[in-house]
């Protein structure tokens, strides 16, 4: 069988490091004084494991809400004696500068930092230890790096300076590059205004590769200084000027050039700066224009356009500038500008928003630096998934999964992931998927939910998580889906379409699961959400989706599950079904689903003295004769008054109404129903049904779980005959025939189950739907 799209499984080495770093006190490390988290003696880490667990540690804070991290995690690695750290990424606030300073011994050759907005100057020291050795260094978006708080010394305690107010800050005017000679490429995106870059990079000789995104440049000569030797320059969002364009033409060695932008500007690209770019670096392989408005006219008019289907040749480009081309470029970045419409462009690679391949180039090239720009390319991937079709569906989801993790706490990047999500896992494109692709997007969509208590970013989530086979998909994330369900639902007032779609997951969660995982979500409150959204609509005079999944959501997890169906009653559950039976006498669903809840209340012996009183007794009674969605009303009703009657007279201590006047009612009841009824019921077991067979103490009982075998083996064979045979019914049925005190009707209907389930036996073969 061929393997579905995302269907690789995990390194050994990815497992282990993710199962090493949730149990660290179990594998490698100790609890040594003060409950400090120590390296075992004996334990002695290579690079390659060491980046890896440090790595790997960073993704599991971010992306599993289960993980939790170590205090003192990063003191692991403190040692190089044991441990040996080359390349680290670091992002997002949880990043200290404790934490920096703990692995400073180690001989780092790569540190990425990104939007670590809690490192403060103290880690700009830091950094001076690994200048011997550092060759790649990303500061992008850690602005608060550059600054020092009230002009106090370097050495004061963390916790108080993250106490002292930003207006505060001052730049710090001490740290030089001076000595990191190894440094090859430097990302500054993001560099504060108050930084001199030029004073920065000056004593920086060996730059290949400088990302100066967003930083102001008003003298942009000193760029020149690496014109030897300067592969990758990215100025995204830089205010360009004619001076900054002609230092960069100079840059001859230039292979990867980003001059892009999201943000308007002065300055107007032309045909002629294109041309000077394309001249005057020969050896660009990468060009990003992405954003820019063009004054005049690069195009080639569509008469005179080559002939023949796209091609990337330079010769037939339809972009003038690009015809001088010596090849096609790798990547050409044309998002949010007009030249990405055109015919013939010479490049393997192009971003842009013309087609599905270019929109999913823009979301690969640009969610890890922007986001604003892989926000827009995602909100254009939706509109393709929900109105035409993707036809790189692996590679649509990859990427916005990727987009959600990287920025888990953008909400423009999480409304726009999501609803993305929903298209993408809809029924069209679901065959194609492999278990672990789709437990990938359960697992951003429940980070999403987690996150943000926002209307659009939750419905869309809820929205996504419906286009699942619910449970089984989501029941390795079980307990977790159902506390955000449930928080969802806590507001007094909620949003009418989340209500109503978190309610319908909620009933879905616990239909058809273990028991144990009942009685887990039971304690987590849902029992008590439930009661209170149906008392809301209730008071709202309302009889809508949400009131009636609420009670087939209570109907389902009370099943076989005593302590939910004591919380029922404890929570004033009884009140409730009384209130909602005299506002809406007419709901035949809400009915049903009220008498099917209580009939598992019912099959719980202790509780059973809980209904038995008067006023109880009478409404089950009355309901007997009801007509409401066929026979399941009456039904439940009886069945709930079975397992009463079958406690004896003994405990049937009220006068009104009679035990036997009940009993009467019940089998007449009985009697109008149709055997051959299909039902609209779920039976996971028959041992409630089976243990009213064997007794005298209430033959109409037993008539009842007589007639309900009879009904389901005669009109689901195929399920329920195994089900009875695996359970012992069979040895039981014949009990009732043995008893002199069963009805004539009930041994009939006995007769006639076993003679079906022998039939099924003799031919399992069954075809009737």
């Amino acid at each position: 069988m061929a393997a579905k799209a995302g269907d690789n499984p995990d390194s050994l080495m990815a497992l282990t490091t993710a199962f090493c770093l949730r149990n660290l006190r179990r594998t490698m490390c100790y609890l040594g004084e003060r409950n400090k988290l120590c390296l075992r003696s004996d334990v002695f880490l290579p690079s390659e494991i060491c980046d890896k667990l440090v790595n790997t540690y960073m993704e599991l804070v971010h992306m599993d809400s289960n993980f939790e991290p170590q205090d003192g995690f990063f003191q692991l690695f403190s040692d190089p004696h044991s441990t040996r750290l080359t390349r680290v990424q670091l992002r997002e606030d949880f990043v200290r500068d404790r934490d920096l300073e703990a692995i400073g011994k180690q001989d780092l050759i790569e540190l990425h930092l990104t939007y670590c907005n809690n490192l403060s100057a103290h880690s700009l020291r830091t950094l001076t230890r690994f200048r011997q050795t550092l060759v790649s260094l990303s500061l992008f978006g850690c602005s608060r790096i550059f600054y020092r708080k009230g002009g106090a010394p370097l050495a004061c305690d963390e916790e108080e300076e993250e106490e002292r107010p930003a207006s505060r800050q001052v730049p710090d005017t001490d740290f030089s590059f001076q000595g990191f000679n190894r440094l090859r490429l430097l990302n500054l995106g993001g560099l504060p205004e108050e930084v001199d870059a030029e004073a920065l990079l000056k004593p920086l000789p060996a730059l290949t590769s400088l990302d100066l995104s967003g930083v102001p440049l008003p003298k942009a000569a000193f760029l020149a200084h690496w014109k030897e030797r300067l592969a990758s320059l990215v100025l995204y969002n830089v205010d360009l000027s004619e001076e900054l364009i002609n230092t960069v033409v100079e840059l001859g060695h230039l292979r990867h050039l980003d001059i892009s932008r999201e943000r308007t500007s002065k300055f107007k690209m032309t045909r002629k700066i294109l041309t000077a770019i394309v001249q005057g670096l020969v050896n660009l392989v990468s060009l990003d224009i992405s954003g820019h408005i063009m004054l005049d006219n690069c195009t080639v008019p569509h008469f005179e356009e080559a002939m023949g289907r796209p091609s990337i040749e330079p010769c037939k480009s339809s972009i003038y500038p690009f015809q001088e081309l010596k090849r096609p470029l790798q990547f050409l970045g044309l998002y949010n500008t007009t030249l990405c419409n055109v015919t013939h462009i010479p490049a393997y690679k192009v971003t842009g928003s013309k087609n599905e391949d270019q929109v999913l180039n823009a979301i690969e090239a640009y969610t890890e630096f922007r986001p604003e720009l892989a926000h827009r390319a995602i909100n254009q991937l939706f509109d393709i998934a929900r109105i035409q079709h993707c036809s790189q569906l692996l590679r649509a989801l990859q990427l916005v999964i990727a987009a959600l993790k990287c920025h888990k706490y953008d909400k423009s990047i999480q409304v726009t992931g999501s609803a993305a999500l929903f298209y993408l896992t809809n029924t069209e494109y679901r065959s194609d998927q492999s278990v672990r692709l789709r437990r990938q997007v359960i697992q951003v969509v429940l980070n999403g939910m987690e996150q943000y208590q926002e209307v659009t970013v939750q419905r869309n989530c809820c929205l996504t998580l419906c286009n699942f086979s619910i449970p089984e998909e989501l029941e390795f994330q079980y307990g977790r889906v159902n506390r955000l369900l449930l928080k969802i639902l806590e507001p007094a007032r909620q949003d009418e379409s989340i209500q109503r779609i978190a309610v319908h997951l909620c009933n879905a969660l616990v239909c058809q699961v273990d028991n144990h995982h009942k009685e887990a979500v039971g304690k987590m409150g849902f029992v008590k959400t439930m009661l209170n959204l149906i008392q809301k609509k209730l008071q709202d005079r309302m009889c809508d989706q949400v009131m009636e999944f609420s009670w087939s959501a209570l109907w389902n997890i009370t099943d076989e599950t005593p302590d939910n169906c004591q919380m029922f009653l404890n929570c004033k559950g009884m009140s409730l079904f009384l209130d909602c039976l005299k506002e809406f006498p007419d709901k035949q669903e809400l009915h049903r689903n009220m008498l099917g809840l209580l009939g598992n209340v019912a099959e719980v012996r202790a509780l059973r003295p809980q209904l038995l009183t008067p006023q109880f007794i009478s409404v089950f009674s009355n309901l007997l004769d009801s007509k409401a969605d066929g026979i399941e009303v009456s039904y439940n009703a009886c069945g709930v008054l079975s397992h009463i009657v079958f406690d004896g007279p003994e405990v049937w201590a009220m006068e009104e109404p009679l035990r036997d006047t009940v009993m009467d009612k019940m089998m007449d009841a009985i009697q109008s129903w149709d055997v051959t009824s299909r039902r609209n019921i779920n039976y996971r077991s028959f041992e409630p049904i089976l243990r009213l067979l064997p007794q005298s103490i209430a033959p109409v009982s037993q008539h009842w779980a007589t007639w309900a075998l009879f009904n389901l083996v005669s009109v689901y064979p195929s399920k329920y005959c195994p089900l009875l045979i695996k359970e012992g019914g069979i040895v039981l049925l014949e009990k009732v025939l043995e008893l002199q005190t069963s009805h004539e009707g009930t041994k009939d209907m006995a007769r006639k189950v076993m003679e079906q389930c022998e039939n099924f036996k003799e031919d399992p073969m069954e075809t009737t739907r």
